[in-house]
């Protein structure tokens, strides 16, 4: 048997196994892309701002990199500026589900668990859209869980954006392939709602 109806057949059961293995980036080809949701990321604040059509929705306790901030490939910095969802990984995992090279390991940690710093829970996986930040995606820059909930709200990570399991499932949940993401210097206190994203585009 061959032709078109094979190969959807064929391409149904690779998606199939590609989910069951806590990938859940398929078909994002053929899904329309988040305008509505996008990330705010403060690295004076340690904070996310979540922001859908222009208005607040929800803060984040995040950590950033503790190196501080730039794009040079082995730097561990985390970069500056517009980066986008490109993949969503760990669909349905638990909580505290711990992932080696994007694959989960079968291990579960509790908040805080000592002596542990994996990623965990949910990766969203970002690509660069910019100059500055051209290298987010092969240098797997990812917004993901922590097991150090008790370091959160200041610097701790090696360039990614870390977030408590409790978080990073919320926000999986709210945003989709290709939401923006905006990592600036400064803050994003004492700033109207309406102007976030184009603060946020600048960099600061």
């Amino acid at each position: 048997m061959s032709g078109p109806k094979t190969y959807r057949l064929l391409l149904l059961a690779t998606c199939g196994l590609i989910t069951a293995m806590g990938f859940s980036s398929c078909a994002s080809s053929n899904m329309r892309k988040d305008t509505r949701n996008k990330m705010i990321v403060s690295v004076r604040d340690q904070k996310m701002l979540l922001v859908k059509d222009g208005n607040p929705v929800k803060t984040y306790k995040i950590s950033t990199s503790k190196f501080g901030v730039g794009d040079r490939p082995g730097s561990n910095y985390t970069p500056l500026g517009r980066m986008q969802v490109a993949k969503k990984i760990g669909s349905g995992a638990p909580a505290g589900a711990v992932f080696k090279s994007r694959r989960r390991t079968g291990e579960v940690l509790k908040p805080n668990a000592p002596g542990r710093d994996p990623i965990v829970t949910r990766i969203l996986w970002l690509k660069g859209t910019e100059r500055r930040n051209q290298n987010a995606f092969r240098r797997t820059i990812y917004i993901h869980g922590t097991p150090e909930e008790n370091r959160l709200g200041r610097p701790a990570s090696y360039g990614c954006i870390r977030m408590a399991s409790r978080d990073v499932i919320d926000l999986y949940h709210r945003v989709g392939y290709g939401a923006d993401v905006f990592v600036i210097r400064g803050s994003i206190n004492n700033h109207k709602s309406n102007s976030l994203v184009s603060f946020a585009s600048r960099g600061r």
